[in-house]
């Protein structure tokens, strides 16, 4: 799975311009970038001119997803999928996903973005590993909210210069929730499917497998 970093902040902090920018950093530097974007209002156009994810687009992110209470924008109901359950689903193969907002999602990187004298939320949820402010800040890694370079040099030495994370060989999804394997598990799964498709026809140089299993009603009580 590619790394997720989420800029979180208060309303007007400038989330936005801030992350737009770092998207069109990094993609100047060659990286592949995806971005999703979580908000609670409801009835957005998606991509409709001057909204936050036409901007992204705008600054070339390869893949960009609203998460909203009334959508899921690849057209879609909201199910609740949790922020890694969505990358993992729909933007597995991008170099690095850029989120905006999500600031209670677990085992997520963060950046803060604070404005004025707004409370940091860094006191509040826990992954944060970054401020960009316009005010004085004690802690490492504090930038200014006009220093995207900088934040972009972070990012790439953290997470996309020999960060020595094999690509995962199996991903497992039950019920839409990512089930943690171990490396071993997964190259035990992996060999296993990739043996069974070796055997069929039309599937010379497959590269990636997805298997979806439904269970029947009838078994699921005893599991």
């Amino acid at each position: 799975m590619p790394p997720i970093v989420s800029f979180i902040g208060w309303h007007n902090s400038g989330k936005t311009t801030l992350a737009r920018r770092v998207v069109r950093h990094l993609k100047d530097r060659g990286y592949s970038v995806a971005v999703i974007k979580s908000t609670s209002e409801t009835g957005i156009h998606f991509d409709q001119e001057g909204t936050d994810t036409a901007l992204y687009q705008q600054a070339g992110a390869d893949g960009v997803a609203l998460v909203a209470p009334d959508q899921l924008s690849i057209r879609t109901e909201n199910s609740g999928q949790e922020l890694t359950t969505l990358v993992h689903r729909f933007l597995p193969d991008v170099d690095i996903v850029i989120a905006e907002g999500f600031k209670h999602a677990r085992h997520i990187a963060k950046i803060e973005v604070s404005r004025g004298n707004t409370k940091l939320l860094r006191d509040q949820v826990n992954g944060v590993i970054a401020i960009a402010t316009d005010r004085e800040v004690v802690g490492d890694y504090i930038f200014r909210l006009n220093e995207s370079n900088e934040i972009t040099d972070f990012l790439e030495k953290r997470f996309l210069t020999n960060h020595g994370h094999p690509p995962e060989r199996a991903v497992l999804l039950v019920d839409g929730r990512r089930v943690v394997l171990k490396d071993f598990v997964q190259e035990i799964l992996a060999n296993t499917m990739s043996g069974f498709i070796d055997t069929l026809k039309t599937t010379e140089g497959a590269r990636d497998i997805e298997l979806r299993i439904r269970i029947p009603s009838e078994k699921r009580k005893g599991l």
